[in-house]
């Protein structure tokens, strides 16, 4: 990875990309050459327990440069885009540079496009969506939507779909509605250096597949094993990749070398959305290649 030469040393910095891709140490190496504060924009490592699956930085890279919003949700937190535009606000302020890294692409929208404020979903509309969600009935939820809601939001993606429901269950008014009322944004893509790692396919494959096995050696079995008596399939948390793999490995259901397989595939899968997502969102954005 190499660190692009004519970065501003002031203005704040957004990196996304797919996961294995380099982000977190592209972020690092920024931070010891012109300082700065690493701040998490990656939805799965702001909870805890979940350190060494979710690839959060460990704690040697902590002690090279400060990092925030890293495992600060408890592992059975509710936690949204509007929590972490919260969070991330006072950091914007100062008084060290923000280097925002993260593969969240709507985390990045929010802050650089604005977010609306929402009202908070109730619980028995939660515990619906739930329960269709876990059905695999999205075809019920995307029926309900309104078409410019569908025409905008991922439908391949269950929780995209799930909250333009709820939202719509909610309030009587379409995600798109909400959307196109939003306020100003926290920091205005043009008052930012926003960089978009886009690497080969085939070498984020073989990356992905590597860092797999990396995870098992550095502890993510036991990581797993640690977190199974709080188990439960319906928190945010449970969301991190590979986790139901292990946690069904655990649980007796698959062995150890078919767990590792379904996860990797399905974190490739995850990439493969993440990149769409970043060509088709990130059009303005430097794009760099971490090869």
């Amino acid at each position: 990875m190499k660190l692009p030469a004519d970065l501003d040393h002031e203005r704040p910095i957004l990196i996304a990309g797919p996961t294995a891709s380099g982000k977190s140490e592209l972020a690092l190496l920024i931070a010891e050459a012109q300082g700065g504060v690493i701040v998490n924009a990656d939805a799965l490592q702001v909870f805890d327990g979940w350190r060494v699956l979710t690839a959060r930085p460990p704690a040697a890279d902590e002690a090279r440069a400060p990092h925030r919003l890293y495992g600060h949700v408890p592992f059975d937190g509710d936690y949204s885009v509007g929590h972490w535009l919260r969070d991330v606000a006072p950091l914007l302020k100062g008084p060290e540079r923000p280097i925002i890294v993260g593969g969240t692409g709507l985390y990045f929208t929010a802050l650089t496009e604005g977010l609306a404020d929402i009202p908070p979903t109730p619980p028995a509309i939660r515990a619906q969506a739930d329960a269709l969600r876990s059905a695999g009935d999205l075809g019920a939820l995307l029926a309900d939507l309104d078409a410019e809601t569908r025409a905008r939001i991922d439908t391949q993606n269950p929780m995209r779909v799930q909250r333009a429901w709820e939202v719509l269950k909610t309030t009587g008014r379409g995600l798109a509605d909400w959307q196109d009322a939003t306020p100003a944004p926290l920091l205005p893509l043009a008052a930012a250096q926003p960089l978009v790692l886009m690497p080969d396919r085939d070498w984020l494959n073989d990356r992905i597949a590597r860092r797999f096995g990396m995870m098992i050696d550095a502890g993510a079995l036991d990581e797993a094993r640690a977190n199974l008596p709080r188990w439960d399939p319906a928190l945010l948390s449970a969301k991190a990749i590979g986790a139901p793999e292990l946690i069904a490995h655990l649980r007796g259901q698959m062995t150890l070398d078919a767990a590792i397989e379904a996860a990797v595939i399905a974190t490739r899968q995850y990439a493969k959305r993440q990149r769409s997502w970043f060509r088709a969102r990130m059009r303005d954005w430097r794009a760099l290649s971490p090869t």
